[in-house]
C-alpha cells in the first residue's frame, strides 16, 4: 500500500509534465471546506479503533487546465493505536490534483498525490504522503459538490497509515469558461451551447450518428451521408428515400426516384413498353394520336380510341376506311377486304356456311374432298358422291367395266392421243405377258375394304405427286394388310381424270403411283412383293364430265397376286 502511494504521487507529476502547455489566459483558483471521516483501524490491521472526524479548508490553483496545485489544511481528531483516547491533530499539506477534464466541465474526477506535516496534541508531528481520488459535480457556473477518499502513508512515525472520507463545496475564482450544456465545450466556441453535443461539431447534437450535426441534418434521427444532408439513400441515386418512390431501386429525379429504362418519361412500373422510348403509355406512336402503336389499327395515320386509333372514317375501328371497307360496319381484315372471317379460312362470315369451322367447300371442312362437307358426309375420310350421302355408291365390277367403256366412247381424242393411248395398250399387254403367272386374288372382306377404301382416299397436293399428311395413315393400313399376306404381292396402279393434256396425266399417275410405292419401302416392305404402273386417264370408273365424276376417277388403285 505504502510503495502504491508512491507510484501514484510519481505518475501525478509525470501527467503534469506532459499536460502542463502555455495558457493565453490566467487559469482560475479554487477554495472550499469538506467534512473528515477518519480511521486508524483498517490500514494498521486494529479493528478496535474507531471511526473519528474532522474539517478542512483548501486552496488549489490550476497550473494547466487539467493540472492544479493544492494546499489542504485539516483540523481533527484522530484515534492512535497507543492511546486510549482520542488525539488531535492538525495538519498542512501540499498536493498535484490531474483533472480527467478540463476544469470547466460539469464533472471533473480527479486523482491526486503530494505530502505534508501532521501535528498530534499540539507536539508531535510526523511526515505523511496523501494520495486519492475526488470528483467536482459542478452545481452552478462557479460552485462544485466536492467528494473525496484519501490514503495517508505515515513516512515518520509507525501506526500512522489513515484513511480519510471528505464531503465538501468548492468555489472557483477568477474568470472561467462557461459551459452551460455540460459537454465539455465552452459556451464561448460551442455553437449549440444549451444542447449537449460533441467537440468534433462544435458542442452541437448528432443523434443518429452520421457525422452532421442535428441543426444542419435534413434527418437527424436516420443515419445518411452528407452528400444527401444526412438522410438515407439506401439505392444510391442521389435521391433521399424520403423523397424516393422507389428507394430500392435507383432512378432519376424526373421519375421521383424510380428506373426509367429507356428514358421517356414513364418509369417501368407503368411502361407498357419498358425498354422501347415512347409518349403513349411508354410506347412508339408513330402517328401521335397518343395511342401506342402496338394497339393502333393506323399506327401512320392519326384516329381516335373510339375507332382504335384509326381516323374517324373507319366506322368499325379495323384499320380499313370506311371507303375501302365492303362491311363498314363490322371488324374484318385486309384480306377479306374489311368482311369479318371468323374461322379465317378466306371465305367471309357471309358466305361460310361454317363460319366457325375452317374450311375450303363453302367454308366447310371437306376431308376427303368429294364435295359434301363433314358435317353432311357419313364417309367423310371416303370420296363419295352427294346422292349417296357422301360415301363411295356400290356397284358391280360389270357395271364399272361398262361405265368405263362408255366414257371412252363419249370422250373425244385427237389422232396423237390415240396413238398414245394404243402404245400404252401394247405396254400393258406386254407387261402382262410377262407375268403370266400373275393372277389376281380375293382376300378377307375387312382387308379388302381397307384397300378400296385406300384407292379413294390417298390424296397429293394440287397437280403434283407429294402425299398430304393425311394419306399417311392410310398407306400404314395398306401395309398392315400386306403384312398379312406375305406370300402374295402387289401391284399399285395410278389414274387421272382427263383434265389436261393426256402425256402429262400419264406421268403424273406413274409418280403418284411411285410415291406410294416409295412410302412403303419405307414402312419395311420387301421391294420384291411390290410394282407400280400408271395409266393415266385411260380407266376412268365415272364421267369425267362432272366434278364428282373426275374426283372419283383421280384414284390409286392396290392390287394382290399370287
Amino acid at each position: 500500500m505504502k510503495f502504491s502511494v508512491v507510484c501514484l504521487f510519481t505518475a501525478i507529476f509525470l501527467i503534469a509534465g506532459t499536460t502542463a502547455h502555455a495558457q493565453k489566459q490566467p487559469l482560475p483558483s479554487n477554495i472550499g471546506a469538506k467534512v473528515l471521516i477518519l480511521n486508524h483501524g483498517y490500514p494498521n490491521s486494529m479493528d478496535s479503533l474507531r471511526f473519528t472526524n474532522g474539517i478542512e479548508a483548501f486552496f488549489s490553483k490550476h497550473i494547466t487546465p487539467r493540472l492544479s496545485f493544492g494546499i489542504p489544511f485539516k483540523l481533527g481528531v484522530s484515534h492512535l493505536p497507543e492511546t486510549r483516547n482520542n488525539t488531535n491533530f492538525i495538519s498542512l499539506d501540499a498536493l498535484l490534483q490531474f483533472h480527467f477534464s478540463d476544469y470547466d466541465a460539469a464533472v471533473s474526477p480527479y486523482l491526486f498525490a503530494g505530502g505534508g506535516v501532521v501535528v498530534e496534541n499540539f507536539e508531535e508531528n510526523n511526515i505523511q504522503i496523501p494520495g486519492g481520488l475526488g470528483v467536482h459535480l459542478r452545481l452552478a457556473p462557479n460552485s462544485f459538490l466536492n467528494l473525496q477518499a484519501e490514503y495517508r502513508y505515515g513516512l515518520t512515525k509507525d501506526f500512522r497509515d489513515n484513511v480519510q472520507l471528505g464531503i465538501g463545496y468548492t468555489y472557483r475564482l477568477g474568470k472561467t469558461k462557461m459551459d452551460e450544456d455540460g459537454d465539455g465545450v465552452p459556451d464561448d466556441i460551442d455553437q449549440c451551447p444549451t444542447e449537449i453535443g460533441t467537440k468534433d461539431l462544435a458542442g452541437c447534437p448528432d443523434s443518429d450518428g452520421d457525422g452532421i450535426t442535428d441543426i444542419a441534418d435534413a434527418c437527424p434521427n436516420l443515419y445518411g451521408p452528407e452528400s444527401m444532408l444526412g438522410c438515407p439513400d439506401s439505392d444510391e441515386d442521389g435521391i433521399p428515400d424520403s423523397e424516393d418512390k422507389c428507394p430500392d431501386d435507383a432512378g432519376r429525379k424526373v421519375t421521383d426516384g424510380c428506373p426509367d429504362s429507356d428514358e421517356d418519361g414513364w418509369v417501368d412500373a407503368e411502361d407498357e413498353c419498358p425498354d422501347l422510348a415512347g409518349a403513349a403509355k411508354g410506347c412508339p406512336d408513330a402517328d401521335g394520336d397518343r395511342i401506342p402503336d402496338k394497339d393502333d389499327a393506323c399506327p401512320n395515320d392519326k384516329g381516335t380510341l373510339a375507332s382504335n386509333g384509326c381516323p374517324s372514317g373507319d366506322s368499325d375501328a379495323d384499320g380499313i376506311l370506311d371507303e375501302n371497307d365492303q362491311c363498314p360496319n363490322e371488324k374484318g381484315s385486309i384480306a377479306t377486304k374489311g368482311c369479318p372471317d371468323a374461322d379465317e379460312d378466306g371465305i367471309i362470315d357471309s358466305e361460310d356456311r361454317c363460319p366457325n369451322a375452317y374450311g375450303t367447300f363453302n367454308g366447310c371442312p371437306d376431308t376427303d374432298g368429294d364435295g359434301v362437307d363433314d358435317a353432311d358426309d357419313e364417309c367423310p375420310s371416303r370420296v363419295g358422291i352427294a346422292t349417296n350421302n357422301g360415301c363411295p355408291e356400290a356397284k358391280s365390277i360389270e357395271q364399272i367395266e361398262q361405265e368405263s367403256d362408255n366414257q371412252l366412247t363419249e370422250r373425244e381424242v385427237s389422232a396423237a392421243e390415240k396413238d398414245f393411248m394404243e402404245d400404252i395398250a401394247e405396254e400393258e399387254d406386254a407387261y402382262f405377258e410377262r407375268s403370266k403367272v400373275r393372277k389376281e386374288v380375293k382376300i378377307e372382306s375387312a382387308d379388302q375394304d381397307i384397300l378400296a377404301n385406300a384407292a379413294q382416299s390417298i390424296q397429293f397436293e394440287i397437280a403434283s405427286a407429294v402425299l398430304k399428311s393425311q394419306s399417311y395413315l392410310i398407306l400404314k393400313e395398306v401395309a398392315e394388310v400386306l403384312q398379312r399376306y406375305p406370300y402374295l404381292t402387289i401391284n399399285i396402279e395410278g389414274h387421272t381424270d382427263d383434265v389436261g393434256r393426256t402425256a402429262a396425266n400419264q406421268l403424273l399417275s406413274e409418280q403418284r403411283a411411285k410415291a406410294c410405292y416409295e412410302f412403303l419401302l419405307s414402312l419395311g416392305l420387301d421391294s420384291e412383293r411390290m410394282s407400280y404402273v400408271g395409266y393415266g386417264e385411260l380407266r376412268p370408273l365415272r364421267n369425267n364430265g362432272s366434278k364428282e365424276g373426275r374426283a372419283y376417277n383421280r384414284r390409286v388403285e392396290f392390287k394382290l397376286y399370287e
